[in-house]
Order: C-alpha cells, then sequence, then structure tokens
C-alpha cells in the first residue's frame, strides 16, 4: 500500500501537468475549431513543427541569451549579497544604498537597454549582461538583507560576549541564519536573469539571442517560428528556475540530515 509520504510527490506535480496538458489541448481546439489566424495565435502543433525544425538554430540562440542571463545573474547576487552585508553592518551605507537600490528597481528595462547600448558598443554583449546586473541587484538586496535582520538578538549578543567582532557576527551568524531569504531572492531573480536578457536583446545589438531571434522571426511574419523562440526562453526561464531549486536542495540537506541523527 502507497504511504502518503510517497504520494505527496505526485500530489504536488500532476495537478499542474494536467493543467498544462488540458490548456494546451484547449488551446489547440480553439486556435484548429475557430480558424485563428497564425499572428493572433499559433496553434501548439505549428509551434512544435517549428520548433524541431530549428532546434539547433533555437538551442544557439538559447545558449548565447542564457550565457548572458548567468553571467548578469551571478554578479547581480554577488553585488547584492555584499551590499546587503555593508548595509546591515552600517547604518550609513543602508541609508545610501537602499534608496539607490529601490530607483534602480524602478527604471524599465525598455529604457535602460537603448541607453546602454548607446554607450556601449554593440558588438558586444556587456549592455545586456549589465541589465541583468542591475535586474538581479534589487530582490538579491532586498531578500539578504531581511533575511540578515532576521536574527534573535540574544545571538549577537552571545556572539559579542565571546569577543566576536562585527564582521564575524554576519559571516557566523547572520549570513547562515538569512539563507532561507537569499534563496527566496535567488527564485526571483533567476528567471527576472532570463527575462531581462531577452527583453535586451530587443533593442539592436548583436543577433544572436532568443530576443532578436523573435523580433525577426516577427517581422517576417513567421509567427509560428517566432512562438518556438518564445519557447526556448521559456525553457531557459525554468533551468534557471531548476537549478536554484536544486541548489537550494543541497544546500539545506546536511542541515536535515545532522537534525535527523540527532
Amino acid at each position: 500500500m502507497t504511504s502518503w509520504k510517497t504520494a505527496l510527490p505526485w500530489r504536488t506535480v500532476l495537478p499542474p501537468l494536467l493543467f498544462g496538458v488540458g490548456s494546451l489541448a484547449l488551446w489547440q481546439v480553439l486556435t484548429v475549431a475557430a480558424g485563428v489566424p497564425s499572428f493572433l495565435l499559433p496553434a501548439p502543433t505549428a509551434i512544435a513543427s517549428e520548433f524541431t525544425e530549428n532546434f539547433d538554430r533555437i538551442a544557439d540562440a538559447a545558449t548565447a541569451t542564457g550565457t548572458n542571463a548567468l553571467i548578469g545573474l551571478l554578479v547581480g547576487a554577488v553585488l547584492g549579497i555584499v551590499a546587503a552585508m555593508f548595509a546591515v553592518r552600517f547604518h550609513l551605507v543602508d541609508g545610501l544604498l537602499s534608496p539607490l537600490a529601490a530607483g534602480a528597481a524602478a527604471v524599465p528595462i525598455v529604457a535602460l537597454a537603448p541607453l546602454l547600448n548607446s554607450m556601449y558598443s554593440t558588438t558586444t554583449d556587456t549592455p545586456r549582461r549589465m541589465v541583468v546586473t542591475i535586474v538581479v541587484f534589487f530582490p538579491m538586496f532586498v531578500s539578504t538583507a531581511r533575511g540578515l535582520r532576521q536574527v534573535p538578538q540574544v545571538h549577537t549578543d552571545l556572539m559579542t560576549s565571546y569577543a566576536a567582532g562585527g564582521w564575524q557576527i554576519t559571516r557566523t551568524v547572520r549570513l547562515p541564519a538569512a539563507l532561507p531569504y537569499l534563496f527566496t531572492g535567488l527564485r526571483i531573480a533567476a528567471p527576472g536573469a532570463v527575462i531581462a536578457a531577452v527583453i535586451a536583446e530587443y533593442f539592436g545589438g548583436l543577433q544572436n539571442g532568443l530576443g532578436s531571434r523573435i523580433t525577426s522571426a516577427a517581422a517576417n511574419t513567421a509567427y509560428p517560428r517566432a512562438w518556438a523562440y518564445v519557447a526556448g526562453a521559456v525553457l531557459v526561464g525554468l533551468i534557471f528556475l531548476a537549478a536554484v531549486l536544486l541548489l537550494e536542495f543541497l544546500t539545506r540537506r546536511p542541515r536535515t540530515t545532522l537534525w535527523r541523527s540527532r
């Protein structure tokens, strides 16, 4: 007899899986039965056909976009974590960085990407990676700073009584306690990095990414192919999110094992 513990993953996976399959089936029926033009909404079968026929091109474009998103994600995450550590450690830095981080988050990508493209060479991926870095910085800074401040005062007082310095307390007490908040920020920032990388490619520069291929296919009225590149972008975003979830699982696993052993 299957226990509820072994059935629990199916309860989590099966509903969204059934919903996704049902949505695709309804999409296919509506587009075919109603005769919806492809420029309004292509059928899933047409998108799947274009995806398989252009798989190599989609893979190359996904690699270019994914590389920009990954570099921007790593740089933005590191900068956000380090800035949060300084903000929690020094009130003056907190007063300076918090408004700047909020202001950076308020700048739309559609305004930031053309500006950076004009400032830097359009033959390099630097502007796109900078856009991703700016987009990632804010959620990482806010989530990490909140986590660093959630440590009970008694823990920091205990470390202070042991003559621990401020940075030592941050490294040994605050940062480990802030890991759940840090990964919350990463779960938000990882798909956002892919979105930012794709949108940044809409505004010129190298024509090697998913965003530029989407605009090119749409301009040539190849709408199923454009949607196939959109599907490639969705897959890249899911891969980024899955990587963050796996990293979070591997980080929390030793603690769970240690707790059970006790």
